[in-house]
């Protein structure tokens, strides 16, 4: 019997690595490069294991995507 008091991902303050990556939809490999480089300041390492800090990963993400369509807005207009 499964523990009911289980959190969603959604839910959670701090994801493994493999629930990052299902949760965000990205490979495991290229989840874990992000959180060891940890240019957003996303992720701790805690033990012998990298924690991702969902909030901040979102973050992340949408200043990376705020970025991609400056670029491109930048590009069209010349």
């Amino acid at each position: 019997m499964q523990n009911e008091t289980q959190l969603k991902p959604s839910e959670k303050y701090l994801l493994t690595i493999k629930e990052a990556g299902d949760y965000f939809n990205i490979g495991v490999k290229k989840m874990r490069r992000l959180a060891e480089d940890n240019i957003g300041g996303f992720s701790i390492y805690n033990g012998n294991r990298y924690l991702v800090i969902r909030q901040k990963f979102e973050e992340y993400i949408l200043e990376l995507a705020a970025k991609e369509v400056d670029t491109s807005d930048e590009t069209e207009s010349d």
